[in-house]
C-alpha cells in the first residue's frame, strides 16, 4: 500500500536528519582485518626487496622492511602498506581511501604517493635503525593492545668471557641451555605468532658456536635480528664477515673503556653494513672521565648510545651523561636490552617523577632465558611459561593478564 503524503514527508525528513547526523558524527572507520601479509620482488630483480605487514586488531600495523627494520604505522599508513603489498592500482587506492576517510580522491592519491616515496627512500637507506615510527599522525607507542610482542630478547647463554660478571645473572634458575634445534622450534613459534624482531643476548652470545646459524635461521624466516655483545669477537675479521653474511641487522656493543679491543670492535662494526649502538655502564671508576668517553664515541661516529649505572649513588653522573648525549646530538636508546643493571635513564626519570619514555617491557617485548623460560622482562621473577614446551597462546595470555 502506498504511503500517505504526510508519511512520505516524514520518511524524507528522517532520512535527511540521519544524513545530517552522519555528517556531523561519522561512524568510526572499521580497520582492516588483522593478519600477516607478504610481498617480495621477483628472484631476478636487480634490487631485491621484501615486505611483511602485520595488521593489529585496532588497525595499526607493523611493516618489516627487508627483514632489517620494523616500521610502526598508524591506521591510514597501514592501509597504504596493505594496498602496496597487494599491488592495488594507485587510482583505486585513492578511491577506497577517499570513501573510507571522507577526503577528496586527489588528496588521498597525493598522500598515497607520498607514502610510497618515503617507503622507497627507507628501503634504499643503508644501516637503518631496527625500529622506526613513521610520523604520519601516529599515536604514542605501546598504548594500544597488541596481537603479539614486537620483540623477543633471547638470552642464548649466561656464560661470559669474564666469569666475575656472571654473578649478576639468575643462573641458579637455569639448569641448561637449549640446543640449536630447540631454539629453531622456539623461533619458528615466535614467527608464527607474528613476532618480527629477535635480539640475541646473554651472558655473551658469541660464546655459542651456533650463534651465526641462529641469525641465519631467523633471517630465512624474515625476522629482524639484533645482537647484544661485548664485541671482543667482532675484531676477528673472519668472524665479523661471517656474522654480517648471516643477515645480522643491528648490534649493541657493551663498551669496556679500559680495553682497547673494545674500542677496536666499535670501529670495525661502524665500518660494517649494520646499525650500531654502544652501551656504556657508569661505574665509580669511570664517572670522572665519563663525558670524555662519550665525546670520544661521538668523534668515532657513534650516533646511538645506551646508558646504565652500577649504583644509585651514580644517579647524578647518569643525569650528566644523558644531558651530554643530548648536547652532542646523539640518540639515547632506552628500549633495547642492556647488561643486568638496577639503574638506567628510564629508572632515573621515574625516580625524579618526570614523564618517562613509553614502557613496553612485558607486552611490547618479552625476555627468554637460555632454557626457554619466558619472563616479562630481564631480571623478572615471574615465569610466563616455556617457549619450547608451552603453547604460545598460553604464554601470551599470561603476559596480557599481568
Amino acid at each position: 500500500m502506498a504511503l500517505a503524503k504526510d508519511q512520505r514527508t516524514e520518511v524524507r525528513m528522517k532520512q535527511r536528519f540521519r544524513k545530517w547526523i552522519e555528517r556531523l558524527f561519522p561512524p568510526p572507520i572499521q580497520p582492516l582485518t588483522p593478519g600477516v601479509f607478504h610481498w617480495q620482488t621477483p628472484p631476478d630483480s636487480p634490487r631485491p626487496h621484501r615486505l611483511h605487514l602485520r595488521i593489529e586488531p585496532d588497525g595499526q600495523g607493523l611493516l618489516l622492511l627487508d627483514a632489517s627494520t620494523v616500521l610502526h604505522l598508524n591506521q591510514t599508513a597501514t592501509e597504504f602498506a596493505y594496498h602496496r603489498i597487494l599491488g592495488t592500482p594507485a587510482e583505486e587506492v585513492a578511491r577506497q581511501i577517499a570513501k573510507r576517510y571522507q577526503v577528496s580522491e586527489n588528496q588521498a592519491l597525493a598522500d598515497y604517493r607520498t607514502f610510497l616515496e618515503r617507503l622507497e627512500s627507507l628501503l634504499n637507506t643503508p644501516d637503518l635503525d631496527p625500529e622506526i615510527f613513521l610520523d604520519l599522525e601516529r599515536r604514542p607507542p605501546f598504548q594500544e593492545p597488541l596481537s603479539a610482542p614486537l620483540r623477543l630478547d633471547c638470552a642464548l647463554t649466561y656464560r661470559t668471557e669474564d666469569e666475575s660478571i656472571r654473578r649478576v645473572a639468575p643462573v641458579e634458575r637455569v639448569r641448561r641451555e637449549l640446543i640449536f634445534e630447540e631454539w629453531q622450534k622456539c623461533l619458528q613459534k615466535a614467527w608464527n605468532a607474528g613476532i618480527p624482531h629477535i635480539i640475541f643476548t646473554g651472558g655473551e652470545p658469541t660464546l655459542r658456536p651456533d650463534l651465526i646459524d641462529l641469525i641465519a635461521y631467523i633471517e630465512s624466516l624474515g625476522m629482524v635480528s639484533g645482537l647484544l655483545t661485548s664485541g671482543l669477537r667482532l675484531v676477528e675479521k673472519e668472524y665479523l664477515d661471517r656474522i654480517l653474511a648471516s643477515g645480522l641487522d643491528h648490534v649493541m656493543i657493551v663498551l669496556d673503556p679500559l680495553n682497547e679491543i673494545s674500542w677496536e670492535a666499535i670501529r670495525d662494526t661502524l665500518a660494517a653494513d649494520l646499525a650500531v649502538t654502544v652501551h656504556l655502564t657508569i661505574t665509580q671508576g669511570n664517572q670522572e672521565t665519563l663525558l670524555n668517553l662519550i665525546e670520544r664515541l661521538s668523534r668515532m661516529g657513534v650516533a646511538r648510545i645506551s646508558l646504565s649505572a652500577t649504583h644509585t649513588q651514580l644517579s647524578e653522573a647518569l643525569q650528566k651523561a644523558r644531558d651530554h648525549v643530548a648536547r652532542l646530538g646523539m640518540h639515547l636508546v632506552w628500549d633495547l636490552p642492556v647488561p643486568y643493571s638496577h639503574l638506567n635513564p628510564v629508572a632515573l626519570e621515574l625516580s625524579k617523577g618526570m614523564e618517562p619514555p613509553p614502557q613496553g617491557a612485558g607486552i611490547a617485548w618479552l625476555y627468554v632465558e637460555p632454557d626457554g623460560d619466558v619472563l616479562p622482562y630481564q631480571g623478572a621473577s615471574t615465569v610466563l611459561g616455556n617457549l619450547l614446551t608451552d603453547s604460545w597462546d598460553v604464554i601470551w595470555e599470561r603476559a596480557k593478564q599481568r
